[in-house]
């Protein structure tokens, strides 16, 4: 977990949880400076090999992504990296039970915002990289964001004109969306 000084952009290392445990019933004093670790800092027009390269070789596990100002655009992990160049890695954390994709009765789709566009290119029948905007986006969340420009509400319904397709938010919080609904025209399910 990242540590900052005073804003959020001021990042200033890490944490790992299982560094806290040894303090978490003590009354001795504690100090984020005796348990912080490095970060790497990198752009986001980094190659995922090379930043792989500098975070084996650095023995570092999270890598921060700032911009040409200096805030910061995000986080990156070593497993995020392998994921990039592998594919999807499942852990004891991931969902097994749950297909990332389910089709409805009606057309629709019932859609993890995890799941990569090109698996619902398949499902839709659409090229979401023919269109300039998205040729860089991976995941279903990651393209709903691009289009809107912002985490949208729960029940926000985001129109994708060109392709003529609509998602529906169904599950998402401040900083991510989870689940949505991606159908056709104007055939909105309500009731899900």
């Amino acid at each position: 977990m990242p540590v900052f000084n005073g804003q959020l952009d001021n990042i200033i290392g890490m944490i790992h949880v299982k560094d806290l445990l040894p303090y978490w019933h003590k009354n001795s004093d504690f100090s984020i400076e005796k348990i912080k670790r490095n970060v790497i800092f990198a752009s986001p027009s980094m190659l995922v090999n090379d930043l792989l390269g500098q975070m084996r070789a650095t023995r570092t596990h999270l890598a921060i992504i700032v911009d040409e100002h200096g805030g910061t655009d995000g986080m990156v992990t070593i497993e995020d990296l392998v994921e990039e160049i592998v594919g999807e890695i499942e852990d004891e954390h991931d969902s097994k039970d749950e297909p990332l994709i389910t089709n409805m009765d009606d057309g629709a789709f019932l859609v993890n915002a995890r799941a990569l566009t090109s698996d619902l290119e398949g499902a839709l029948g659409v090229v979401f990289s023919d269109i300039e905007d998205y040729k860089e986006v991976d995941t279903v969340g990651g393209l709903i964001f691009t289009l809107c420009g912002k985490i949208p509400k729960v029940d926000e319904i985001i129109p994708e004109p060109k392709l003529g397709i609509n998602f529906k938010i169904l599950d998402a919080d401040q900083r991510r969306i989870n689940k949505v609904l991606v159908f056709r025209g104007e055939n909105i399910i309500d009731n899900l």
